[in-house]
């Protein structure tokens, strides 16, 4: 698709023309992300997208739900195995233009490592999750589905707390592109692709005891 763009691009008459316009609305997208990252504070969810800042609304409980279950099971196995970083909603990632905080990432130990207490602006993770809602489906399936893959994220999963489903991708390093790998439902397994070993019971991302049982399962 860039390819497409360029070639489309380099065939109009007025090419230079369109590239200073978009030079000149990119440097001044580049002076407001800076404003962004002044005003940002810790008690604020915000991300910086295509030039505009996106404010987040509280989410309903099944989203607060799936997302700690799952970070649970992740961050655990992680730590217990020294695998890497595991990180829920507040972290940062900064990408070429635009800076996102995911619902759970994960980074492997060789990134992390690199890491320090001062890290606000974090690298593309090797895992992201995001939870559907509402408001978000449209970005998480859109915007951030193509922008997550096309700066090298391995993996990506779609939690939908309603359906009590999991859709997973895999980047494919050629195209830079997400290819489906599966949509698991509450009876299914699903089995981390970036994350050796991690292998969980769709049910333990919506239920209590499906989740202590997976937890204990994993530790074990």
């Amino acid at each position: 698709m860039t390819d497409e763009l360029i070639t489309e691009l380099l065939d109009a008459p007025d090419a230079q023309l369109i590239i200073n316009r978009v030079q000149a609305v990119l440097n001044d997208e580049k002076k407001r992300r800076q404003e962004f990252y002044e005003w940002l504070t810790d008690d604020v969810k915000a991300e910086f997208i295509n030039g505009k800042v996106i404010m987040h609304s509280p989410v309903k409980r099944g989203h607060l739900r799936a997302s700690k279950y799952l970070f649970n099971l992740l961050q655990n196995f992680v730590s217990q195995h020294n695998l890497g970083e595991v990180d829920i909603e507040k972290a940062m990632v900064s990408l070429t233009r635009n800076d996102y905080e995911p619902d759970i990432c994960f980074w492997r130990k060789e990134v992390a490592d690199e890491f320090d207490d001062e890290t606000m602006q974090h690298p593309a993770p090797d895992l992201i999750v995001e939870v559907l809602s509402k408001g978000t489906a449209k970005r998480d399936r859109g915007i951030k589905f193509e922008d997550y893959a096309s700066h090298g994220v391995r993996e990506y999963w779609l939690v939908d707390p309603i359906r009590q489903t999991v859709e997973q991708f895999q980047l494919d390093e050629e195209f830079m592109a997400f290819d489906a790998v599966g949509n698991f439902h509450l009876n299914d397994t699903i089995t981390a692709l970036t994350i050796q070993g991690f292998i969980i019971p769709i049910r333990a991302i919506f239920d209590k005891d499906a989740n202590q049982s997976a937890l204990q399962s994993l530790l074990n």
